[in-house]
C-alpha cells in the first residue's frame, strides 16, 4: 500500500561505473546483497547479477535464492494479450548457509523480489520473467519493499549498473535505529520508514498498551491484515491463538505476493509477543528443510513452523499440517472477496457508491442457516485437498479456540467498494482497527505476567548503597493457580470461553512463551539495576548521613566506595571500547 517515492537516479547512470564501490562493511548493515535473477529456458533460475560480486557463494545460496525469486507458474497471473507486463512484491525467508551464520542460534536471511513476468507472443515458450532481489539479514519489509519500487524498474530501465548504484545509496545510510523512524535519502529522495524493534528489544511492558498503534511493536508492522484475510476475518481470533501458542501452519494462497503477505500478517498479529516459532513466507520444494519435513512418519507430530505455500502439491506431501488456511483470490487484479450470497460489489455501497460499514452477516456463512450449516459440513468434510480442484478462502484446523471474535471490531470494519483509490485508504483505516485490537488484546493476554517483570526503586530516606531486590521468581503452576483464582480480568473475560485457562497453560508450554519471558525478565533486571543506579547519583549524601549511627556511617562507607570502584571500571570499560 506504499506510495512509489519520486525519485531520480539517471544523472548517476553515465558515472556508474567511474563511481566509487560502496563500503561493504557500511552496505551489510542493511543488507547482504542485491540481485537480478533470469529464468532460463534451457537452464532454469540463473542468478545474471549480483552486488557484491561474491555475496551468493556459501552454501548454494544462489541457488536457494534463485529458485525463491519466481512464482511456480505465470500462466494464471497474465491476462490473455499478445504482450502484456504484470509486476509483483513478495518476500521469503531462508536459513543462513554461510560461516558467519554457524553457531548455535540457526540464522536466517529475508528476501525481497520485485518479479516482472511479460508476456509476447514473438518470445520463445510466448514470455520471460526476472526478479530483482533485495537480501538482508534484517526482517525492514516496509524499507525495503520501497527501495524496490524503486530498484526493481530502474534495473529493467538500465541494466545491472542499477545494483551498483542503489547499493552507493545504501551503504552511505547511517546505520540502522530500530525501533525507530528514519529517513533515508535515495537519489532526489527519501524513504521515510519507521523500523522495526530489534529482536532482542523486549518491547513494551505488558500492563502498558502503546499510545500509537502505528508504530511498530512487533515485525511486519506493514503488513496488509485486511486485504490478506478478507475473506476469514471471523477467522482471526482462531488465527492469532495458533500463533500465540505456537501451532504449526500451512498458508496456502494463488500467489507469492498472497501468501508472503498472509504470513508476514500473521506474525504481526502477536505484537509485542517475540515469535519464536520458525517462519517462511514463501516456501518451494527447493528448501533445505523440505527434505525434512516430507519425511515426517505418519503420526509425527509437525514441528512449529508457518509455511505459506502456492504449490498444492504440499496438500499431500504435508497433510501431517493440522493446522491449513488458504487466502487470496486467483485473480490478482482484484482481492475483493464477495459476501456469501453473492451480492454485487456495486449493491455492497451505498446507493451514491460511497464506502459503508461491513455488516456482519458479510463476513462469512451465516453459521445458523440451513445453506451455511451445509457448507460448513461439506468444506470440513473435503478438506485442504479440496483446493485441489478449487481454490477457496477456508481455515481447516482441529484446534479448539478460546477467544470469540469481536463483534463489535468487526462491525467497524469499512467495506471499501470497487474504487482501487478508495479500496487503498479504506484498507488503511481497517488495519488500523484490527491492529489496534489484536495489539489490545495480546497486551491483555500478558498483563497477568506483569508482577513478575515489576521493577522496585528505593524507599523514601532508605539508603539506595545496597543491591538491589531480585525480581519475583516465576513457577509456571503457582502462576495458573494464582490466575485461576483471579480469573482473566475485565477484557479479557468478554472475549474468552470458560475454558481461558487452557490457552495460558498451551502459551506456558509452548515454543514462544521463554523466548519472550527470558527477554522481558532480563530487560526489566536492567531497568532496575539502572533505577537503583540513578537513585544513587542523586542521593543527598549528607542527608543520608545525619540520620545514620557512627557504625552505620562506617559500613556505608565501604558500600559507597564499592560501588564507586565499580563505576570506575564500568567508565574505563566505556573509554577503552571507544
Amino acid at each position: 500500500m506504499n506510495r512509489i517515492p519520486s525519485v531520480s537516479l539517471r544523472g548517476d547512470a553515465a558515472e556508474a561505473g567511474a563511481a566509487a564501490a560502496p563500503d561493504p562493511a557500511a552496505l551489510a548493515r542493511w543488507a547482504r546483497a542485491f540481485c537480478i535473477i533470469r529464468f532460463d529456458l534451457e537452464r532454469g533460475q540463473l542468478v545474471e547479477a549480483c552486488f557484491p560480486p561474491d555475496a551468493l557463494a556459501h552454501g548454494g545460496l544462489d541457488r536457494l535464492v534463485a529458485f525463491s525469486s519466481f512464482p511456480d507458474s505465470m500462466s494464471h497471473h497474465l491476462p490473455r494479450h499478445r504482450s502484456s507486463v504484470h509486476d509483483s512484491l513478495f518476500s521469503f525467508r531462508l536459513p543462513d548457509p554461510s560461516p558467519s551464520a554457524a553457531g548455535s542460534r540457526r540464522g536466517f536471511l529475508y528476501g525481497f523480489v520485485f518479479n516482472r513476468q511479460r508476456q509476447d507472443e514473438r518470445l520463445p515458450r510466448g514470455g520471460e520473467q526476472k526478479s530483482v532481489v533485495i537480501l538482508s539479514h534484517a526482517p525492514y519489509s516496509s524499507l525495503f519493499r520501497l527501495l524496490l519500487q524503486i530498484l526493481g524498474p530502474l534495473c529493467f530501465d538500465i541494466g545491472h549498473n542499477a545494483l551498483t548504484m542503489v547499493a552507493s545509496h545504501v551503504a552511505a545510510w547511517p546505520a540502522p535505529s530500530p525501533g525507530c523512524p528514519m529517513e533515508l535519502p535515495i537519489g532526489s529522495a527519501a524513504l521515510r520508514v519507521h523500523l522495526p524493534p530489534a529482536a532482542d528489544d523486549p518491547g513494551p511492558p505488558p500492563a502498558l498498551l502503546p499510545a500509537n498503534p502505528s508504530v511498530p511493536y512487533g515485525l511486519f508492522h506493514d503488513a496488509d491484515l485486511f486485504a490478506a484475510f478478507r475473506g476469514l476475518l471471523l477467522h482471526l481470533w482462531t488465527l492469532w491463538e495458533l500463533m500465540v501458542v505456537g501451532e504449526p501452519i500451512l498458508v496456502v494462497a494463488p500467489s507469492p505476493p498472497q501468501c508472503s503477505e498472509a504470513v508476514a500478517g500473521l506474525v504481526s498479529l502477536v505484537a509485542p509477543i517475540l515469535y519464536s516459532v520458525d517462519f517462511r513466507p514463501y516456501f518451494t520444494i527447493h528448501d533445505p528443510d523440505f527434505a525434512r519435513l516430507n519425511a515426517l512418519a505418519e503420526g509425527e507430530v509437525f514441528p512449529p513452523m508457518v509455511l505459506g505455500v502456492t504449490n498444492l502439491f504440499f496438500l499431500r506431501s504435508l497433510k501431517s499440517v493440522p493446522n491449513v488456511v488458504s487466502v487470496g483470490s486467483p485473480n490478482p487484479d482484484s482481492t475483493r472477496v464477495l459476501p456469501a450470497g453473492g451480492q454485487s460489489p456495486t449493491s455492497a455501497n451505498g446507493s451514491n457508491g460511497t464506502p459503508v460499514r461491513f455488516k456482519l452477516e458479510k463476513l462469512a456463512i451465516n453459521k445458523f442457516s440451513p445453506t451455511g450449516l451445509l457448507n460448513s459440513i461439506k468444506l470440513r468434510r473435503e478438506g485442504p485437498l479440496s483446493l485441489m480442484t478449487e481454490h477457496k478462502e477456508a481455515l481447516w484446523s482441529t484446534y479448539v479456540p478460546t477467544t470469540k471474535p469481536d463483534t463489535s471490531v468487526l462491525n467497524r470494519l469499512i467495506d471499501a467498494g470497487v474504487s482501487p483509490r478508495i479500496e487503498e485508504s479504506m484498507s488503511v483505516v481497517n488495519n488500523e482497527i484490527l491492529r489496534r485490537h489484536f495489539l489490545e488484546l495480546t497486551t491483555n493476554f500478558l498483563a497477568p505476567f506483569g508482577p513478575y517483570l515489576r521493577t522496585t526503586t528505593p524507599l523514601e530516606g532508605s539508603s539506595p548503597f545496597v543491591d538491589p531486590p531480585l525480581l519475583p521468581p516465576f513457577h509456571a503452576d503457582e502462576f495458573v493457580n494464582g490466575l485461576a483464582s483471579r480469573g482473566p480480568g475485565k477484557f479479557l473475560s468478554k472475549r474468552m470461553k470458560s475454558n481461558w485457562l487452557d490457552l495460558y497453560r498451551k502459551f506456558l508450554e509452548g515454543p514462544n512463551f521463554m523466548p519472550w519471558f527470558r527477554q522481558r525478565r532480563s530487560a526489566a533486571e536492567q531497568d532496575q539495576i539502572r533505577l537503583w543506579r540513578q537513585a544513587r547519583m542523586n542521593v543527598d549524601i549528607e542527608k543520608l548521613m545525619s540520620k545514620m549511627s557512627e557504625l552505620e556511617r562506617i559500613d556505608s562507607f565501604n558500600v559507597i566506595e564499592r560501588y564507586l570502584l565499580k563505576e570506575m571500571e564500568i567508565l574505563g570499560q566505556v573509554l577503552l571500547n571507544q
